[in-house]
């Protein structure tokens, strides 16, 4: 399955912000006290999850030179 490179530039995007969104969320929740551990720890993995995404997309916007 080939994927075109708007697809991988709309797909990063989406992954981007997302990204962006959960680390402002994370920085909100580390500030209140009150916050629900269990959900800040879920919602930091998820940080991850998506910077690993948003490599795998970016490695793929790298053209191969084997040839």
């Amino acid at each position: 399955m080939t994927t075109s490179l708007s697809e991988i530039n709309a797909r990063l995007a989406e992954l981007r912000e997302e990204h962006r969104d959960l680390d402002e969320a994370i920085g909100q929740m580390s500030d209140n006290r009150a916050t629900d551990q269990l959900q800040l720890i879920r919602m930091k993995k998820r940080k991850l999850r998506l910077r690993d995404q948003i490599a795998y997309w970016e490695s793929k916007l790298i053209p191969d030179l084997d040839a």
